[in-house]
C-alpha cells in the first residue's frame, strides 16, 4: 500500500488537494498527509471521523457519502479510496463513482484498493469475536474497471496482489487500481 501511496502522492504533488474518501480512522490521509500533499478526510460514519479527527488533529475530517459529497465540481486533484467500495451495492457503485469523477479536477486521479470477490454480498455476524450485522459487496475487478470507464475514467494501472497472512488481514486477494479523469 505505502508504494503505491508514494507514487499516488509524487504524480499529485503541488496540484491541489487529495480528499481520502470512506476514511475511517485516517490513517491513509495521514500518510498522503506527512508526505506533504494537502489532504481531507471523508467518512459516513460520525463516529470515524470523530476517531480520525483525534488521531490526526491538523487534518481536516469532515462527515460525508461517497454517493453525494458537498464538494464542489472538480474541488479535488486526487481521490484515494481504501476498501471504502464494500458498503456500496451493485446499485450504489456506478453512483459513487460517478460521485468521484464530479468532484475529481481535470487530469485528476482516483487510487482505489478493493477486496476482490465475485461480484458476491459476504454477510458478517461477527468480527474480531464481536458480534455484529455487517453487509459487504465484494467485485470482480472487471466489474470495477468497467463501471469506472462508463462513468468516464481511464484506467491507468491495475495491481493485484494476494492476501497476507491470516493474522493480519482478511484472506481475500486485494486489488489497486488508478484511474484518470481526462
Amino acid at each position: 500500500d505505502r508504494a503505491l501511496l508514494d507514487c499516488f502522492a509524487e504524480s499529485v504533488d503541488g496540484r491541489g488537494v487529495v480528499a481520502d474518501l470512506g476514511c475511517g480512522p485516517g490513517h491513509v490521509g495521514r500518510y498522503l498527509s506527512r508526505q506533504g500533499i494537502p489532504t481531507l478526510g471523508v467518512d459516513l460514519a460520525p463516529e470515524m471521523v470523530a476517531i480520525a479527527r483525534r488521531l490526526t488533529p491538523a487534518m481536516t475530517f469532515l462527515q460525508g457519502d461517497m454517493r453525494a459529497l458537498t464538494a464542489p465540481n472538480e474541488a479535488w486533484c486526487g481521490i484515494t479510496a481504501f476498501y471504502s467500495l464494500i458498503h456500496f451495492s451493485p446499485r450504489e457503485l456506478p453512483e459513487a463513482l460517478a460521485e468521484c469523477y464530479r468532484v475529481l479536477a481535470h487530469e485528476g486521479l482516483l487510487l482505489l484498493a478493493l477486496h476482490l470477490g465475485e461480484d458476491e454480498l459476504i454477510h458478517n455476524d461477527e468480527l474480531w469475536g464481536i458480534p455484529i450485522q455487517l453487509d459487504l459487496y465484494l467485485y470482480r475487478v472487471e466489474t470495477v474497471t468497467d463501471i469506472l470507464r462508463a462513468v468516464g475514467f481511464t484506467l491507468e494501472a491495475s495491481v493485484i496482489r494476494a492476501p497476507y497472512p491470516p493474522a493480519v488481514e482478511h484472506q481475500s486477494q486485494r486489488a489497486y487500481l488508478l484511474a484518470r479523469k481526462p
